[in-house]
């Protein structure tokens, strides 16, 4: 039965009346849309998914339900997960500079640098209540790890932080060689072409640096890029538990270095500080954030992120230590930025279509 425009009316529950439809002139302001008093956010819906969070008065995590935030911006899963491989890339860059600046042997270094690790990894599975473990696995990524230490220490003093870095940046190569032999992975179309253009950065960087002197350094430096590229498959290895990895790793480099720290004279401050650093942040900090980083990021997506750790590594030298670069080698460094940048931009997409 109708009725006038002001007697009330009834409607079924789940079909609300529509509003008025209002003038262009008519005076008062546009009432807000209803919404509900509970938390709109919802657990994560994967790995590569992003939380759902309404654009709008989304839940302010601050004052809960008192107050409501205009703009929320929240990152998947997976987009954490890179953003904390490529800060554990830019940690790993000072690598270079730091053992240059320490008149050690690399064995010494590497072992003292572990040995500080270790406090700081120990202090960090305690506050986290992670069991240390240990099998099959797990020591084959204790021992890519301790290789990846030892291997890169040496190197450096073997040869130039530039021939380091290059010839260690070949692991994204090993990582899909050993995703297809060892995990059955066949990497896709869009990681080649940016495992090449990145390394064709890489190489383009280093292309006047790159020496024939100092072999058994560039050898020892091509072979860290081997046990570089087992780090990055530490996740994807069967019962593997990588913080574990990480730590039996530093026990061993720390036994292996530390005898070879008593034959250094050297214990000046500014050796000391070095060394300090390169224990907490480019060790200790950065695995943790590469630990953390994997869990979500698949292994050559996390190699090709942390391309930025060979263009700043030689910066950071050439500024600090005075080993120079040439106008070629910023091109390079140009390219591998925009490289990685491009690489995940269209990755990024390519995870909102499939959403």
């Amino acid at each position: 039965m109708e009725q006038g425009r002001g007697a009330p009316c009834e409607y079924p529950l789940e079909q609300p009346p529509e509003p008025r439809k209002r003038s262009r002139g008519q005076a008062g302001k546009r009432p807000l849309p209803r919404r509900s008093m509970s938390s709109t956010r919802s657990v994560p819906r994967g790995a590569g998914e992003p939380e759902v969070v309404p654009r709008d008065y989304a839940l302010c995590p601050v004052f809960g339900q008192r107050a409501f935030c205009k703009e929320v911006i929240v990152l998947s899963a997976r987009q954490r997960g890179t953003l904390c491989v490529f800060l554990a890339a830019v940690l790993y860059s000072i690598g270079g500079l730091c053992i240059k600046l320490i008149p050690w042997g690399g064995m010494a270094v590497n072992g003292g640098r572990t040995a500080i690790a270790l406090v700081v990894i120990g202090a960090y599975l305690k506050l986290t209540h992670h069991k240390l473990r240990m099998n099959l696995w797990v020591l084959v990524g204790a021992l890519a790890v301790c290789g990846t230490n030892i291997l890169f220490s040496i190197a450096n003093k073997l040869t130039t932080a530039a021939n380091t870095i290059v010839l260690q940046f070949t692991a994204p190569i090993f990582v899909i060689l050993f995703s297809v032999l060892f995990f059955g992975k066949k990497p896709q179309r869009l990681d080649v072409l940016a495992c090449g253009l990145v390394l064709g950065g890489v190489l383009l960087f280093f292309v006047d640096s790159l020496s024939a002197g100092g072999t058994f350094g560039n050898i020892l430096a091509l072979l860290s890029g081997v046990s570089y590229a087992g780090v990055f498959l530490l996740n994807d290895m069967p019962d593997s538990d990588p913080i574990s990895s990480v730590f039996w790793g530093d026990v061993i480099s720390a036994a292996a270095g530390l005898p070879f720290v008593g034959y250094e004279t050297d214990f000046s401050q500014n050796t000391l500080t070095a060394l300090l650093i390169l224990g907490v942040f480019q060790v200790a900090l950065a695995y943790i954030l590469m630990v953390e980083g994997l869990k979500t990021t698949p292994p050559v997506t996390a190699s090709l992120v942390s391309g930025i750790e060979p263009v700043l590594n030689p910066i950071l030298v050439a500024v600090f230590y005075h080993e120079m670069i040439g106008p070629v080698a910023l091109v390079g460094a140009m390219i591998v930025v925009g490289g990685v940048v491009l690489y995940n931009v269209i990755l990024a997409r390519q995870t909102e279509i499939t959403i």
